[in-house]
């Protein structure tokens, strides 16, 4: 079983009250886990950057969902969201989206399935590289109990688990 931490977090530096989710899976952001499985595909299209721009885009391409953004999180992480988040054709539910704060630009869906016991999260794709197929990562599989506490009470941090963003910087 994988362990799972939501928290929530501003979304800019400096620290504003606008609050966003994030996911820790064992210890490490999804965006992590995210650039590491992207980043070969990234490759052929970056040729020209240099290494330091390429991973600063890899683990910038995603935002976590603004908290405002979802109405009924409990729904939402549990594989039911509300209609202009579900994605009919492949039952997907995006956990992120794109670094520039608008959901539809470049969003991370992937399937959530439920038994009694455990949630999963699978099937991980990118809906605007249709080409580049399920990506791999995951699945991950937390036990229902433990995902269901982490999400009732998401840690709150001081600011984005990654740090602040180059361009952010004062």
């Amino acid at each position: 079983m994988h362990r799972i931490e939501f928290v929530n977090y501003p979304v800019s530096d400096p620290p504003s009250a606008h609050l966003q989710w994030g996911f820790r899976i064992d210890g490490t952001d999804l965006r992590v886990h995210v650039a590491d499985a992207t980043r070969d595909l990234w490759r052929q299209e970056h040729e020209e950057e240099d290494e330091a721009e390429q991973e600063r885009f890899l683990l910038t391409q995603h935002a976590g969902p603004s908290v405002s953004e979802i109405e009924d999180p409990v729904r939402h992480f549990l594989g039911d969201p509300a209609p202009e988040y579900a994605d009919p054709a492949t039952g997907a539910t995006p956990l992120l989206g794109c670094g520039c704060g608008l959901w539809g630009c470049w969003p991370l869906p992937a399937v959530i399935s439920t038994t009694p016991a455990t949630v999963t999260w699978s099937s991980f794709r990118q809906p605007c590289r249709m080409e580049w197929g399920e990506l791999p990562l995951g699945p991950y599989v937390f036990a229902r109990p433990a995902y269901e506490d982490a999400l009732a009470e998401p840690a709150r941090l001081a600011e984005d688990p990654l740090g602040p963003h180059p361009d952010e910087t004062p």
